[in-house]
């Protein structure tokens, strides 16, 4: 029974004065807020809270039209969220906004009988990337649309930076037409400062607060994730836990790593079926990236063919002695996939874009050797403002968007 919400309305309140709308995510243009179920999955500490406070303030001028709750709160130690959904609705409430789902027990049962009751309520949530929607029939997954939130762009960062709202590309467009879209980008600021310091720190927004301690924040938020997340989202032992972290650490000091998997899992003291649900679960916290050369299947959980980590801030967070070859890998890799793009490990070259375009990522004097006599490959290089022909700035894969 719900007798007094003002808790959350004075912590929604609190929100809206503490959030800045001058910067939006790229994902916010592109979220269509009138269905009636939306899902915002993402990586801790990417902007998934931001986003839909930034949207509340700027769409709702009747605050008792809409409610935004956090489920970590403690006001859900004795109260009911189907309760606070119908005290919301019977009161003429028409959105609700719940943040951080996944610390909700049987939060998908909760929220397919809110949509199901509640037939005019718009229902917006966000959660972490390592939650699982269930597919099976007459479930939550046929009522909503689900988005993912990746980490920043280079592009991003370079708004969130200095206010230019330079446009995102395709792949495409960038293979096609780089030395106009380089020119454009380059006449505006110094791209290369900016792609160093992304590389270092700006990945996440948070960077903002406190950039000398971004480093140790970062792996605070690591260890959130595995200590908090990861026990809300399914059930783990603290001794996996452990030996998770066990793992990470070992990792961070090897990548890139073509795994020999009994001496990775040997060395964190676990059998092949725990060390490869601990590395998918790294991926889907967006810590690792595992690389394939073939498409991977979800049905199975299968070796990976090399292992990078999940972005160049963590590796310069982790690794003591980050190489700078790595580093150009992990962010071309990285900006890929956060694009939606599918990226494989071909027989030569470093990687394979939608199985058709070819990469090698190297620095200013990198040459054609590995990949010439192959059909559409291309140079990503590093410290290169512009490119020639097939050779293309390493940078400029941070504008897909």
């Amino acid at each position: 029974m719900v007798d007094d919400i003002s808790v959350l309305r004075m912590a929604m309140q609190h929100r809206l004065q503490e959030t800045d709308s001058t910067f939006h995510r790229y994902l916010y243009q592109q979220i269509n807020w009138s269905n009636r179920l939306i899902g915002i999955k993402g990586y801790r500490g990417v902007g998934k809270t931001t986003m839909i406070i930034q949207h509340i303030k700027e769409n709702f001028p009747d605050l008792n039209t809409v409610l935004y709750a956090s489920l970590d709160n403690g006001w859900f130690q004795t109260h009911s969220l189907y309760d606070l959904a119908q005290y919301h609705y019977m009161r003429g409430g028409t959105h609700l906004f719940l943040d951080e789902v996944h610390r909700y027990a049987k939060w998908q049962d909760v929220l397919k009988n809110i949509y199901d009751d509640f037939p005019s309520l718009h229902v917006v949530f966000t959660g972490s990337s390592m939650l699982h929607i269930s597919t099976e029939a007459n479930d939550l997954s046929r009522r909503m649309r689900l988005y993912t939130l990746p980490v920043l762009s280079l592009r991003e960062y370079v708004e969130l930076e200095t206010g230019l709202a330079i446009p995102s590309y395709t792949l495409e467009e960038i293979l096609k037409d780089h030395l106009n879209i380089s020119a454009r980008i380059i006449n505006q600021l110094p791209i290369q400062k900016y792609f160093e310091s992304y590389l270092q720190n700006g990945c996440y927004p948070f960077y903002l607060e406190d950039i000398e301690g971004f480093g140790f924040r970062l792996q605070e938020t690591l260890w959130k994730v595995l200590e908090s997340d990861w026990p809300s989202v399914e059930e783990v032992s603290f001794a996996t836990i452990q030996k998770t972290k066990r793992l990470l650490m070992v990792l961070s000091e090897s990548v890139p790593l073509t795994p020999n998997m009994s001496e990775l899992f040997a060395a964190v003291e676990t059998n092949r079926e725990g060390g490869l649900r601990m590395l998918y679960l790294l991926e889907r916290a967006g810590v690792l990236s595992l690389c394939s050369r073939k498409n991977k299947s979800f049905a199975s959980l299968r070796k990976p063919d090399k292992i990078y980590l999940g972005n160049s801030n963590l590796m310069c967070a982790l690794s003591t002695q980050p190489n700078i070859g790595t580093i150009r890998e992990t962010f071309f890799y990285n900006q890929l996939v956060s694009a939606s793009y599918e990226v494989l490990l071909p027989p030569k070259g470093d990687f394979k874009v939608n199985d058709r375009y070819l990469f090698e990522i190297g620095g200013a004097n990198k040459g054609y050797r590995q990949i010439r006599n192959e059909l559409e490959s291309f140079l990503a290089v590093d410290n290169l403002e512009m490119g020639d022909g097939n050779r293309i700035p390493l940078w400029l894969f941070g504008f897909l968007y």
